[in-house]
């Protein structure tokens, strides 16, 4: 890359033969204490805060606004420009990942950022400290210095990103996995005559020591339950974040019930019936899979000693006749 070692030259001619690190290093210093100017400059206008209450209508509205930030995180409600997404579609397109992974505190978002963030000037300064301390900056290269200073950086701003990934993931199979379990408790309930409240706050009791993310999902929908939520709301809520398509089903299932005045029971009956017909069919599609999945490791493990076996005797005498 001649712009590359172009701007090493003149670097390296300007400063010395760490020029190009103390470069980067300045780089990254000036970004900090710019990002950190624009925080404790971040105010939050009174004039908005007007026309915001303006536009609700109400002194209550206000009040209720004051109430929400009072419980918020002062301190990360002092950079929420800087640690929120500028628009309302990314907005709530973090807030529902960050959901379906369990983090459903009001700063989630915003820890979030500030995490990619922090991760990531750190990983900036352990790899300057690492290229400085460790490998030999006058032989090294544009690119191995490109690579070894801006690659943890990089790495520590991606991690907070492949983390929640990683957990929706696996919160995802976890819900799955117990969602049958806790069909047939809940129809259990219901037909030993608990109402639909009641048999949920029974299920996600039971459910807690096994399958705690889905006994959250059901805390949350009794909770919301009494509380005077609608019940259609409630559990379209809750399909959201689940992000489990067996739950979506459930959910349309329930309303559909709801609206048209069939049993809850007869519902629960028929699809949970069905639940553990396609939980029998993941185990015997898994178990299908397995002999695919282990003929390239039988093969590596066992066709070596084989010919080894074979093959060996005839090597061995066609040694002793040649000599």
């Amino acid at each position: 890359m001649p712009l590359f070692d172009t701007l090493s030259q003149f670097l390296t001619g300007a400063l010395g033969p760490f020029g190009p690190i103390i470069a980067v290093g300045g780089l990254g210093v000036v970004t900090v204490l710019s990002a950190i100017l624009l925080m404790l400059r971040e105010k939050n206008d009174p004039m908005a805060k007007l026309s915001k209450a303006g536009r609700e209508g109400t002194v209550d509205a206000a009040k209720n606004e004051k109430l929400r930030r009072a419980n918020g995180n002062d301190k990360l409600e002092k950079y929420k420009g800087f640690l929120e997404p500028k628009s309302a579609e990314e907005l709530s397109s973090m807030q529902l990942k960050l959901l379906q992974a369990g983090y459903q505190s009001r700063d989630a978002v915003r820890a979030f950022y500030l995490a990619q963030f922090a991760l990531g000037i750190v990983g900036l300064v352990l790899g300057v400290a690492y290229f400085t301390l460790v490998l030999d900056p006058e032989t090294a290269t544009t690119k191995q210095t490109v690579m070894w200073v801006l690659g943890p950086g990089a790495a520590g701003y991606l991690l907070p990103k492949y983390w929640i990934t990683r957990r929706v993931e696996e919160r995802k199979e976890e819900i799955t996995n117990g969602f049958p379990d806790s069909l047939d408790m809940m129809l259990v309930c219901v037909e030993a005559g608990q109402s639909l409240d009641q048999a949920i706050i029974r299920v996600a009791k039971e459910l807690r020591s096994g399958f705690p993310s889905l006994a959250d999902e059901y805390e949350i929908v009794a909770h919301e339950m009494k509380a005077g939520k609608d019940k259609s709301s409630v559990l379209t809520d809750m399909g959201e974040r689940c992000g489990v398509t067996d739950v979506s089903s459930f959910v349309t299932v329930m309303n559909q019930s709801t609206t048209f005045g069939t049993p809850i029971a007869d519902a629960l009956r028929v699809y949970s019936a069905e639940m553990r017909d396609k939980r029998v069919m993941r185990a015997e599609e898994a178990a299908n899979k397995l002999p695919t999945k282990m003929t390239l490791a039988t093969m590596m493990l066992t066709v070596p000693p084989l010919l080894l076996i074979l093959v060996s005797p005839s090597v061995v005498n066609i040694t002793q006749m040649s000599q």
